[in-house]
């Protein structure tokens, strides 16, 4: 089952969404607000099935109408470990979610929330379980290296040619990345954290492609797209 997660962060507009990563809402079978995410799910036209959090950014109104509209409520106590957006990941997880895809979890006016529901991308409960960040302007993802078998990972990066691809380390060094389709090309090469060499590749093949041996890697596709 595929999951939504709507963030208390900026959502754009759904037309901007739909242009940008075609078919980004298709199947999915549970949607769960964290929090504030209620009014940005609202605004993508979607009901959610469960609205997750302290609820410190809904209204008693607005909390009302969802309740009676037959929404789920799952109020968390204001002190706690996890974010809002970590719970609704975790309750999604609950309910059989096999695929997740976080939307308001970039942007916003709190770079340290940004931060963190980017690292939630290698949250351990998720896994191996296919995992994104999306808003209008980037798609972020996580390779993580080796596999269950200690073998190298393999990502599929289809799409516009032209378009921007960053790749990035992320919490330490990266090892054995090989890129294809690329314009930039890598061959086992290492990615160091830190340095920004892995900053604004090109797609140059709409069947790209990225592998790792070792680390956790960050892919950072945007659909802005450059001459080729």
């Amino acid at each position: 089952m595929r999951a939504l997660i709507v963030a208390d962060g900026d959502v754009p507009d759904r037309g901007r969404i739909d242009e940008a990563w075609p078919g980004w809402a298709d199947e999915i079978g549970l949607v769960v607000a964290a929090d504030g995410g209620a009014a940005g799910a609202d605004r993508l036209g979607l009901v959610p099935d469960l609205v997750v959090g302290d609820m410190d950014s809904i209204g008693p109104a607005t909390l009302a109408r969802l309740t009676q509209g037959g929404v789920a409520i799952e109020v968390a106590p204001a002190d706690k470990d996890e974010s809002d957006t970590e719970l609704a990941v975790l309750a999604a997880l609950a309910r059989g979610a096999d695929e997740l895809t976080l939307i308001g979890a970039l942007g916003g006016r709190r770079l340290d929330h940004t931060l963190a529901n980017i690292g939630l991308l290698g949250l351990e409960a998720v896994g191996d379980r296919p995992i994104e960040l999306i808003d209008a302007a980037a798609r972020v993802t996580l390779v993580r290296a080796p596999d269950e078998n200690g073998r190298p990972v393999h990502r599929s990066l289809p799409g516009r040619i032209g378009a921007v691809i960053s790749l990035l380390p992320h919490g330490g060094d990266v090892s054995g990345v090989t890129t294809e389709g690329l314009r930039y090309a890598l061959r086992d090469e290492v990615l160091r954290a830190g340095p920004a060499r892995g900053l604004s590749n090109l797609r140059d093949a709409s069947s790209a492609s990225v592998s790792v041996r070792r680390g956790l890697l960050l892919v950072v596709e945007s659909p802005a797209t450059l001459s080729p």
